[in-house]
């Protein structure tokens, strides 16, 4: 049969297959082994997602045009969706419009059936985000892709340097990348699966044409990947031993040099983004804070929910995606982020999950206290100041009835203090609403619950990694001196010694050190328990480099596995080749550190201390303008009163503008601590992804040590900025 019958036999083949199934296109071939590793690597909101953008596309079928179909259809692709390009754009129109259409009903269509007033404010942002909303949500296969490049891109030194190893006693690449598929972990070990089932499925003809497809993806992204790699496939051609072992140490070379490359301009791009991200989530809330008072305090009509909106929704939203962008072009490093995150077993008998809710329940049923007293009893409250005869007194705040001027006309301090406001509608009609609270002792108990959110989050991380992190400390300790504890097994193996003995040499002579301690257990596992070299090491319970959970460690181990079943010389110099590899990983890391140290220490400065600094002085200066231009209220409603007819419509038009707003100072501190935990939620992922890329573990232990530290910094000093602030205003209006 010749080519030509061949391909037309195949189109027909295709066509007739297409009609069977009725699909745009012929169905794509998997694995069962591939599909169940897919499955269990990606995590189930995008398993979501996949379900809502094929529901999405049957009720909303629209396909995007030509260029945009192929840069959706390569980055689904890229992170392994199963979904189609007419499908994210279903999904990115059905899911807005649904949510207008809930927010006009909620908002404006059930307040009109009720009887009641709307809220055309929450409506309108509500259509607002639904239309912004179909941008980032067209944008999420890129997103997804941008994250498991940058997953992917942090193994890929890893990878080369597998496949080199592999290469160089077995130049066989099929092998060679099965070898780095088993032994990296996700998500770049699930490509290297992709690529040799692919060949096994027969999409494709042969393991280069596989390969070749998929390097393709990273042409544009990670080029010195692709060159790495085309580099080995030139060493399978090579006519001599020579040129081939130096066309693979050329690949690692390229691999090495090219990723200091970028990482180093990385550094030097990092501070402009980095500048915005400060003045656009910072500086610039920061300062409208200080303004916001006065602004609410002249705009009656300003509620708590539009700052809340503005605040708590649109800026963290906006700062996230910011900070999601920067680490989008994040070039890949040199070590892939530990995946050993095994706990050990603890003596606590409840969960961090467990421990975080109950204490952000019981910090939250705290600080609404205020809330439920005014909503039992709205003729209840407790002033200092007022005259009852020593009754109903406690501390010096006494019972009283908010409503009775007479009763509290000397009140200088307030538990709740709610007030009355004038609203002026549409049609120029005046109403009067009750605002609040504005009361210094609700104010203090509203701190309660950023703290109670601050710590159980906090909390919660910080119990994820406890155990972990002691761990990781013994093997960071242990991969500075891996290097060179690496040469001298490998001098050993050289020698001829049996690689159980050649632990047990290298150990002795390397006293009081974590390496020696690690090969006197790989030695130990040996001799005592029985095991083979391979289950000394990686054992499940009795593993040497279970103490040690560093994937620089594990890969080394991996290969002197390997290399070993082909004799010792060979394992000597695939260990040796190891011991080089890690002394040139901690160079460049080392020297990257150096560069970054400015914007990284820059960074942390804002999450612990300068943000809660600025926004507990912020809300002390607001809980003072708020008192202040309430009390001038009351002065010029007084005046009115004293001065007749006249005077008062003077006056009641001046008591609209001093009224202090329809903004409790409660709700105020709420929407600012809110905003301050989200803030050092959001910046510390941010810090943790420039620093050491997708490494969970890490960001755990951040957010386990900002989240309590900077909620703390912020509730005490706004606790006592307020109470000072607030005896300031108490003295000016009296």
């Amino acid at each position: 049969m010749s080519k030509d019958d061949y391909e037309d036999m195949r189109k027909r083949y295709l066509a007739k297959l297409r009609e069977t199934l009725q699909e745009d296109e012929a169905p794509e071939l998997h694995s069962r082994q591939y599909e169940e590793f897919r499955s269990e690597y990606l995590p189930k909101p995008l398993s979501l997602y996949e379900k809502l953008c094929g529901a999405s596309e049957k009720i909303f079928s629209i396909a995007p045009d030509a260029k945009k179909k192929e840069a959706l259809q390569k980055a689904i692709d890229t992170c392994h969706l199963q979904v189609t390009p007419g499908g994210v754009t279903a999904f990115s129109l059905l899911a807005p419009i649904l949510l207008i259409l809930t927010g006009l009903f909620f908002f404006l269509g059930l307040p009109m059936i009720l009887g009641t007033t709307g809220s055309f404010f929450l409506a309108l942002y509500t259509a607002i985000v639904g239309m912004i909303l179909v941008f980032p949500l067209q944008k999420i296969p890129f997103f997804l892709a941008a994250s498991w490049r940058l997953k992917a891109g942090n193994q890929m030194v890893l990878c080369i340097f597998y496949i080199v190893t592999y290469m160089r006693h077995t130049s066989n690449l099929e092998l060679a990348i099965d070898f780095a598929a088993e032994h990296l972990s996700a998500p770049l070990s699930l490509d290297m699966k992709k690529i040799i089932w692919d060949l096994a499925t027969e999409k494709y003809e042969s393991l280069k044409e596989s390969l070749d497809t998929y390097l393709d993806g990273w042409r544009d992204t990670n080029s010195e990947f692709v060159e790495s790699m085309h580099l080995i496939e030139s060493s399978l051609v090579e006519s001599s031993e020579e040129r081939r072992i130096e066309a693979l140490d050329k690949s690692l070379s390229v691999m090495l040099d090219e990723t200091y490359e970028k990482m180093l301009h990385y550094a030097h791009n990092l501070k402009g983004p980095l500048t915005t991200l400060h003045m656009l989530g910072i500086i610039l809330p920061i300062l409208g804070l200080v303004i916001l008072p006065l602004l609410v305090s002249f705009m009656p009509e300003a509620r708590w929910y539009h700052i809340f909106a503005l605040y708590n929704v649109t800026l963290p939203v906006l700062v996230y995606f910011l900070g999601k962008n920067i680490l989008s072009t994040r070039p890949s490093s040199y070590g892939d982020a530990d995946q050993i995150t095994d706990q050990p077993k603890s003596n606590m008998k409840v969960t961090p999950f467990f421990l975080a809710f109950v204490v952000i329940g019981g910090f939250f049923l705290l600080g609404i206290i205020p809330l439920l007293t005014h909503a039992a009893n709205d003729h209840w409250d407790l002033a200092r100041g007022v005259d009852t005869e020593g009754k109903n007194c406690v501390f010096g705040f006494c019972a009283v009835d908010p409503w009775d001027k007479e009763q509290t006309a000397g009140a200088s301090y307030w538990f709740n203090e709610y007030r009355e406001v004038v609203m002026t509608e549409a049609d120029g009609s005046e109403r009067v609403i009750v605002a609040g609270p504005f009361g210094i002792l609700a104010t203090l108990f509203s701190l309660l619950i950023p703290l109670g959110l601050g710590l159980g989050i906090g909390w919660y991380h910080k119990l994820k990694t406890r155990g972990i992190l002691e761990k990781r400390k013994q093997a960071k300790k242990l991969e500075l001196e891996f290097a060179s504890a690496l040469f001298q097994l490998g001098n050993r193996l050289a020698d001829g010694l049996p690689l159980e003995i050649a632990f047990s040499k290298v150990s002795a002579v390397l006293p009081d050190t974590v390496s020696g301690a690690f090969f006197q257990l790989v030695s130990t596992n040996i001799t005592r328990q029985g095991l083979s070299v391979e289950d000394a090491i990686f054992h499940e319970k009795f593993g040497a480099v279970r103490q040690y959970p560093s994937n620089i460690i594990e890969s080394s181990m991996k290969v002197l596995v390997e290399s070993a079943k082909k004799g010792p010389l060979i394992a000597s110099q695939a260990i040796i080749n190891v011991s080089n590899y890690i002394k040139e990983m901690h160079r460049v890391d080392e020297r990257l550190k150096d560069l970054m140290a400015d914007v990284i220490s820059s960074m942390k400065s804002q999450i612990k201390f300068l943000t809660p600094t600025i926004a507990g002085i912020v809300i002390g200066i607001t809980s003072m303008i708020t008192a202040i231009l309430g009390k001038l209220g009351t002065k010029v409603a007084e005046l009115g009163e004293q001065t007749g007819e006249a005077g008062g419509g003077v006056a009641t038009g001046l008591l609209g503008s001093f009224s202090g707003g329809a903004v409790g100072t409660y709700w105020f501190q709420l929407i600012v601590g809110l905003y301050v935990v989200e803030l050092v939620f959001v910046l510390s992922i941010l810090v943790n992804g420039i620093e050491n890329g997708p490494d969970k573990v890490a960001e755990r232990a951040s957010l386990g040590i900002n989240m309590v530290k900077s909620t703390v910094t912020y509730i005490l000093l706004a606790f006592v900025v307020i109470l000072l602030f607030n005896f300031v205003a108490a003295s000016i209006v009296q």
